[in-house]
């Protein structure tokens, strides 16, 4: 069995078909699958999602700094109000009221970090968003799934001040250098999430993974972006974990199926699934 450690069947582009695309997930070989949170607006459909399909799906909880704007105070006090009805029990979300939320467990604080790709307009409130989710993790004690564009010398000076919380999690849709992830374990034990890219004919990444240990290797999607080859360009969706997988081993030198036993196993014992 393959772990898609990150997806989102709630996104407008995979939602309508997402019933089948967890079938045909199921039907690949992928039995599990966790989905990253984003924020208010695209929550109750992954809450409702992930209802209907215990044991297979999963949720992450978490404000996305895509979506850190103006309101960014009352986004994050919905998390933080969600994720103290949790921490008190499940009966306790009907209990109070959480709009669109059906009680269900949490596995990581994620997807949060920094992105400034589109601008720097929201920086501060980024990095004020990050620190408090942080602190939020700690207090649960659940692993952190960051999303990182961009912005890698502010998330290291964010991460530095956090080092005191002992975090463990993954950098999600990672494509960077070695050196980054050595920097990033200086301030936590994070994992790393190779997803489609590693397939793309002028990736790096490929030569990247080769140093980094296999227990600190996930496998994830990102559906429906960053489909890998040789889907590349159309929509991704968890079916095509294998894909990834595949080349994976061959940058590892390992078997399929060695992959797949131990990218399960990490994930199962990050998230706890």
């Amino acid at each position: 069995m393959f772990v898609d450690t990150h997806t989102h069947f709630y996104d407008e582009w995979l939602l309508p078909d997402a019933e089948a695309a967890v079938q045909r997930a199921l039907e690949a070989g992928v039995g599990k699958m966790i989905q990253a949170d984003v924020d208010s607006r695209e929550r109750p459909a992954m809450w409702e999602i992930g209802n209907r399909h215990p044991g297979v799906i999963y949720q992450m909880l978490g404000l996305y700094p895509g979506s850190v704007a103006g309101n960014w105070r009352e986004e994050l006090e919905e998390v933080f109000h969600i994720a103290e009805c949790l921490n008190d029990g499940p009966r306790s979300i009907a209990a109070r009221e959480v709009p669109g939320i059906r009680p269900q467990a949490i596995v990581a604080i994620g997807e949060i970090g920094l992105d400034y790709h589109e601008g720097t307009e929201f920086a501060a409130e980024q990095k004020e968003v990050l620190r408090l989710q942080l602190e939020l993790a700690a207090k649960l004690d659940l692993p952190v799934n960051f999303h990182l564009r961009d912005a890698w010398e502010d998330f290291f000076s964010v991460l530095a001040d956090a080092s005191h919380l002992h975090l463990r999690g993954n950098l999600h849709c990672f494509t960077g250098s070695y050196e980054l992830y050595e920097r990033a374990n200086r301030y936590g034990d994070f994992s790393v999430g190779i997803g489609g890219v590693i397939t793309f004919k002028n990736s790096h990444l490929a030569q990247t993974v080769e140093r980094i240990p296999m227990e600190k290797i996930l496998l994830e999607t990102d559906a429906p972006y960053l489909a890998p080859v040789p889907y590349r360009g159309k929509r991704n969706e968890s079916a095509f974990i294998p894909l990834i997988a595949q080349r994976l081993a061959e940058a590892k030198g390992l078997t399929l199926q060695e992959v797949e036993t131990l990218t399960t196993h990490n994930a199962e014992t990050l998230f706890s699934l």
